[in-house]
Parts: structure tokens; C-alpha cells; sequence
């Protein structure tokens, strides 16, 4: 296979992780009425939860010795230790230092894991976050 003996090709590796937890949406410079307009149901006072998906994309080249882009077990440890543990059954407003101060809607949520695993990866591979907040809603980082 003459591909494989050329320079080293760029492939995406998944690997699908879930967690559960509570946030509320809100906007603490608006009023408790503009908060209720702008997020609804989200905005409850006593929170709500969501089982969270997380898909987590590396790309990079292919190692010619280990044949993997990344070890899949190593990334799978990366997210459970940096991500699962940090975020499963939490509640992010309360729980979390990362949404003391910032709201966590799904986009924010999905620009947080990326921040913390694109510290734990070498700097050649590339990192997409998707996250499924609902079945039908996802955001994804960097888009």
C-alpha cells in the first residue's frame, strides 16, 4: 500500500464517553422575567439534569510504530479522569469551579472539555468536541 508508505496519513479516531448532570441557565444581570423569556424551562430555579454524550474527535498521523493515531484506551482514561470525574452527577453551577462565573449552556459546556483535554494531548493532533445535550440538540468545538 503505497499511501502508507508515503508520508504518514491523517485520520480521525472517536471515542463516545457520557455523564450525567444538573445546571440551570441563567443570566444574573437580567431580571428573574427576562431570564424565564430567554430560557424557559432551563431557567428553573431548583435546576434540571441531562445525560450528556460526549464524542470526543482526534486526528493526527498515523504512528508507524503502534499503527494508532492515539492509544484509544489511553483517550478513553484521558476523558473519564479529566472530564467523567470532574462533571458526572455535579451539579455545574454549584459543583464546578469551571461555571462559577460562566453559564453552562451546552456551548460552553463543549468549549470547557476542549480546553481541558487539548491541554492533555501533544500539540500534533487535532481535538473536536461534540456534545449531545438532548438526543436532537449538540453543539460542537471547534466548529
Amino acid at each position: 500500500m503505497d499511501i502508507l508508505r508515503a508520508e504518514a496519513p491523517r485520520v480521525a479516531v472517536f471515542r463516545k464517553e457520557h455523564f450525567n448532570a444538573a445546571h440551570r441557565l441563567h443570566n444574573p444581570n437580567w431580571s428573574d422575567e427576562k431570564n424565564t423569556r430567554v430560557y424557559g424551562k432551563c431557567n428553573n430555579p431548583n435546576y434540571h439534569g441531562h445525560n450528556y454524550e460526549l464524542i470526543v474527535q482526534v486526528t493526527g498521523p498515523i504512528d508507524p510504530e503502534t499503527g494508532y493515531v492515539i492509544d484509544m484506551k489511553q483517550l478513553g482514561d484521558l476523558i473519564k479522569e479529566h472530564v467523567t470525574e470532574r462533571f458526572d452527577h455535579k451539579n455545574l453551577n454549584l459543583d464546578t469551579v469551571e461555571f462559577a462565573d460562566l453559564n453552562p449552556s451546552a456551548e460552553n459546556i463543549a468549549i470547557v472539555i476542549y480546553s481541558i483535554l487539548r491541554d492533555q494531548l501533544a500539540d500534533h493532533l487535532d481535538l473536536k468536541v461534540r456534545l449531545y445535550e438532548t438526543e436532537r440538540n449538540f453543539v460542537e468545538y471547534p466548529a
